[in-house]
């Protein structure tokens, strides 16, 4: 799983809101449909995308396929976070002084 894959995955609004609903609890591509206006093959493109990005992983229960969050598929977007972190400590207490710059 390359990092590109990760964010194009996650870059558009329907995939982002399958996770959002995969995070609450797994299901399947019927009950993950209830409540989009999405068609089944829009479903399962949208799928395959998350799964090849290591998002999603899925499991054969008899005739269903339940699909859930692979956690595995998160540690890149950590890492990606994780070199810029050592920034944010100095920016926010900037912002803090500026504001308080600001309100006086």
């Amino acid at each position: 799983m390359l990092e590109q894959d990760v964010f194009k995955a996650l870059s558009d609004p329907t995939r982002r809101a399958i996770f959002e609903k995969l995070a609450a609890g797994g299901m399947n591509a019927s009950a993950l449909r209830m409540g989009m206006a999405i068609s089944q093959p829009a479903m399962s493109q949208h799928l395959s995308v998350l799964r090849h990005a290591g998002l999603v992983r899925e499991e054969r229960q008899g005739r269903f396929v339940n699909y859930e969050v692979d956690p595995e598929g998160l540690t890149v977007i950590l890492q990606w976070l994780a070199k810029y972190r050592a920034y944010w400590p100095a920016r926010v207490e900037a912002l803090k002084a500026l504001l308080r710059d600001m309100d006086q």
